[in-house]
């Protein structure tokens, strides 16, 4: 594959150093493979809403050559029938640590007297606030994702239902004593290891959703940007499928 394009800081309404592939770029995959959640983006009648989702990523599949992400979702929900009307989404992911650094405005608050916008500056004193600070500037957390694609509900009672649920579930499933948190009972720690499978995935009426990757843009911390989309090419399958771009044991 050719090597991919440096980030550009031009002007970015237009495409930028459009890269044509078969496959994702490297640091969108990676970023798939190591993000816990990602924002799904609907609409319909020029409303947009917006989604925090569980996701399992598949390079491919038994049912898709090509890249696809997969979700499950209540059947009532708004971004289902946005779905239903509009198959067109749009997903963000991102590999950011997500914390506020402190600012040095010391005149913006409330009537209430809250400190608008960001914590002190004394909230950046203490070594774990600036382990998460100092990670945002690193190489291991340096771009977010925006993924276009055409979203569609697989059909219930199908093998194709069955297989994708499958998936999703064993990607959604983390190991015991994982994200422990020290002081908080047994059933918060199995909460947590949980994941919400039991409500948004294990659920008997929610629908998978299979979103069909078309393009995208990989975007840094300091406004580089790069689009890059997908050949329509088919690309031959062999061996067992990947989860999240790994292959399982």
């Amino acid at each position: 594959m050719a090597a991919e394009a440096p980030l550009s800081n031009e002007g970015s309404a237009e495409p930028r150093d459009l890269q044509v592939s078969s496959t994702l770029p490297s640091e969108v995959a990676q970023c798939l493979q190591n993000a816990r959640f990602l924002h799904l983006a609907t609409c319909t009648n020029l409303f947009p809403h917006v989604s925090l989702m569980n996701y399992t990523y598949l390079p491919n599949s038994p049912y898709s050559t090509t890249p696809t992400i997969i979700m499950t979702t209540n059947p009532s929900s708004k971004k289902t029938l946005n779905l239903i009307s509009n198959p067109h989404v749009s997903l963000l992911v991102h590999d950011w640590v997500s914390h506020r650094p402190p600012t040095t405005n010391r005149r913006g608050s409330t009537a209430a007297g809250d400190r608008a916008g960001s914590p002190p500056p004394e909230a950046s004193r203490s070594s774990l606030a600036a382990l998460l600070l100092n990670l945002n500037t690193s190489a291991m957390s340096s771009i977010s994702a925006t993924i276009n694609g055409e979203a569609r509900l697989v059909e219930r009672g199908t093998e194709e239902e069955r297989y994708y649920k499958e998936m999703h579930l064993d990607n959604n499933t983390f190991s015991e004593g994982e994200e422990q948190n020290p002081g908080q009972g047994d059933w918060d720690v199995r909460e947590r290891q949980d994941g919400g499978r039991g409500m948004y995935i294990e659920g008997e009426e929610v629908r998978v959703v299979v979103v069909k990757i078309t393009d995208g843009r990989v975007s840094d911390w300091k406004g580089g940007v790069r689009d890059w989309t997908l050949a329509d090419v088919e690309n031959n399958i062999d061996g067992e499928a990947l989860v999240n771009g790994v292959a399982g044991s």
